[in-house]
């Protein structure tokens, strides 16, 4: 790259401003033809971009990348089929531009509401995933914003065949192909540019392992939405139906590992434990999964548990390890994931309604569920068609983020003539 980083992405910011004032305007209709040419363009280029990801794979083997970044890299026509899908989902939702709410009269005679807005310019830093190029992108374009993407050097191949897709789909729907950006260097120094450009960014949605999320966060002159981890819980409540919570438990640590919202701890109330904690490890066992165990999950199961150490109950392995952890009521569940959680996704696993209240009222998390897995604290799951990622703040957007997270509201005034007296 002949220029320098900085006006490389000086460049790219400028470009995006301009794309974005475009966009704001754009009518339903086209920014959803422009998501339709996208699905084409994607369809006609999977062999390429399969082969980008094959690309990237074969060198992130050669790195020795550990297994939970090889399985989030990895590309399969089954994955890829469900990128597709998730675009088609957004195609299909409603589009929260232009809607205006909450309209009154005052007493001067003028009427207002509110209108909901892009946010602008989306800066996005993310890790190994390449679909995620396509969630962020497609999310954007339906919520009016343009969009930076700078994805992780070990899937620059994947992401550039997925970019040369969306533009041409951008290019055949007469929108500006500046309007869906992928920084085309694995330069480090990029990022830096990317989060203190202001003047062209409006928020940051970094993804990635804690590291990554802790520098954005810390070095960021933009706003970002973010969640720095996902310790997830799961609680078998004493009066749980203990065949409901069996596959629950499975589902939430071993579909899959190197996810955000898979489980991490399981607690489980004192008085099933005996009972549960058997049939449960076996199941785990079955799966190779490690168990780390407080003394009294010891107790119960033997030697099949090593001993839980207290920086375990705040470890996200993203792996087949699982802390285990005997409660003696509801009360200890809450305070113990509101101490060591991440405030991402929490389950409870009861048959008592009143006890689900309390959990879902005490625990201080973007997700609380009853009765199902934590897996499903996911964007396409719920019903957002995609995300672009997921929020553990309580300002602006909070849980899985899609098109609504993406905007804002400013008010608006209609008046006949009126003038303040």
């Amino acid at each position: 790259m002949q220029e320098s980083i900085e006006q490389y992405m000086q460049t790219v910011g400028q470009q995006a401003r301009q794309a974005s004032r475009v966009l704001a305007r754009a009518s339903t209709q086209t920014k959803n033809n422009a998501l339709s040419a996208i699905y084409t363009a994607l369809k006609n280029s999977e062999a390429a971009i399969l082969a980008a990801n094959q690309i990237d794979m074969a060198k992130a083997h050669q790195n020795n990348l550990d297994s939970a970044l090889l399985d989030r890299l990895e590309l399969t026509p089954a994955r890829f089929k469900g990128m597709l899908q998730g675009l088609n989902d957004v195609i299909s939702l409603v589009d929260p531009i232009g809607e205006i709410t909450d309209m009154a009269y005052r007493p001067s005679g003028i009427q207002l509401g509110k209108m909901r807005v892009p946010l602008g310019v989306v800066g996005m830093i993310y890790e190994s995933r390449p679909n995620v190029t396509l969630e962020a992108a497609s999310l954007a374009l339906k919520s009016g914003n343009a969009i930076i993407l700078r994805g992780g050097s070990e899937a620059l191949e994947s992401n550039q065949a997925i970019a040369t897709a969306i533009q041409h789909g951008l290019q055949v729907a007469g929108l500006p192909e500046a309007a869906v950006q992928v920084i085309k260097t694995s330069d480090r120094a990029a990022v830096g540019h990317l989060i203190t450009m202001s003047e062209y960014v409006d928020v940051i949605v970094p993804r990635g392992g804690k590291g990554l999320i802790e520098r954005i966060t810390n070095e960021a002159r933009v706003p970002v939405i973010k969640h720095l981890d996902g310790n997830c819980h799961v609680y078998v409540e004493a009066q749980a139906d203990l065949l409901k919570a069996l596959p629950i438990a499975l589902n939430a640590k071993t579909h899959r590992y190197g996810v955000c919202n898979a489980m991490e701890t399981l607690l489980v109330d004192e008085k099933v434990a005996a009972e549960f904690l058997p049939r449960v490890a076996e199941l785990y066992q079955g799966k190779q999964v490690e168990l780390r165990g407080c003394a009294e999950t010891r107790r119960i199961l033997g030697d099949q548990v090593v001993t839980a150490s207290e920086e375990d109950w705040y470890t996200e392995y993203l792996g087949p390890i699982l802390a285990v952890k005997v409660v003696s009521g509801v009360e200890e569940a809450i305070e113990h994931i509101n101490k060591y959680g991440s405030h991402h996704t929490d389950a409870i696993i009861t048959e008592n309604y009143s006890i689900a209240r309390e959990f879902m009222a005490g625990v201080d998390s973007s997700s609380v569920m009853i009765n199902a897995s934590t897996r499903f604290a996911d964007g396409f799951e719920y019903g957002l068609g995609a995300e672009i990622g997921i929020s553990t703040d309580k300002i602006h957007a909070r849980g899985p983020v899609g098109l609504e997270g993406l905007t804002s509201q400013k008010w608006v005034v209609f008046g006949d003539g009126q003038i303040r007296q």
